[in-house]
């Protein structure tokens, strides 16, 4: 058995900017976004067992067992693979759901990740970020674990290095319903295409920002404190988590402490390569 005492990052996202150019007969919509990685996570420790099965051991409220991304990704490497070996899986979830910082999709490209490694199945980056598009959009990037221009659905992924600056991130103590941001006829899904030499000095925005601001007010609210301390405060993914960024930790920090009561906030670091891989390598693992 593998030691179940050591947690592996499952890191939170930002999107830096999010365009929507179109949409798939499928119904999936065509995108284009940054994504950079907060020093920020979920954690996640792993029980290698012989018996192959492959169990939760820690109750998520709202998330059944077979529902769990953790869980159907786990299996999903297990059917592909064709490993005997099972695992006794624990986390603790620290990023809030319906946030828009990527928690699901990060967990479930840890499970994939961490598993290939201790269950020896030998698949490389670009295999696991291929069975992860079958689960989410957003997974691909947290396998590859570089802050990344993506395009298509999450498929289509440029390594690029953003500023890795501090942020304070502000949860306003609701969850987004993404079907609904994504649903609504007002979205703007006609998006010119950009460039990544684009991406330098321009001013981009979240399409899905208006749209949650429509439905949640609670999103324009924190976006509107946020700006009230002369900062360009942006929404993540359909949110609802929002941001602000700072060049150094203790002017966020400073900033947090006038955090109303009524939200959650919390400030870190911005970084080009995932916690993730930072702790695989520390580790002695490689994924080609």
């Amino acid at each position: 058995m593998t030691d179940s005492a050591i947690y592996w990052p499952a890191p939170a996202k930002l999107n830096l900017f999010l365009h929507i150019t179109g949409q798939r007969a499928d119904g999936y919509h065509l995108l284009q976004s940054v994504f950079q990685f907060l020093h920020w996570g979920d954690e996640l420790a792993f029980e290698i067992t012989d018996d192959g099965l492959i169990t939760r051991q820690t109750a998520i409220a709202g998330v059944a067992e077979a529902d769990d991304l953790i869980i159907r990704a786990a299996r999903l490497l297990q059917q592909s693979s064709g490993t005997k070996s099972g695992v006794n899986i624990k986390i603790k979830k620290i990023l809030p759901m319906g946030g828009g910082l990527g928690g699901g999709s990060s967990d479930a490209a840890t499970t994939l990740v961490v598993l290939n490694q201790l269950w020896k199945t030998a698949y490389t980056r670009q295999q696991l970020a291929t069975l992860g598009l079958t689960l989410g959009a957003d997974v691909p990037v947290f396998v590859h674990g570089i802050a990344a221009f993506v395009e298509g659905v999450g498929e289509q992924i440029s390594a690029i290095e953003p500023p890795e600056k501090w942020f304070l991130v502000v949860h306003p103590q609701i969850n987004v319903s993404t079907a609904k941001i994504f649903n609504d006829s007002g979205l703007t899904r006609d998006c010119a295409a950009i460039r990544i030499c684009d991406l330098s000095g321009a001013v981009l925005s979240n399409v899905c920002e208006p749209i949650a601001c429509k439905h949640y007010p609670e999103i324009a609210e924190a976006i509107q404190w946020l700006s009230g301390y002369n900062r360009h405060a942006r929404m993540t993914g359909t949110g609802a988590c929002v941001f602000a960024e700072f060049d150094s930790q203790h002017e966020a920090e400073e900033l947090l402490q006038r955090l109303p009561e009524k939200w959650q906030g919390f400030v870190a670091k911005g970084v080009n390569l995932s916690p993730l891989y930072q702790q695989l390598a520390a580790n002695g693992f490689v994924i080609p």
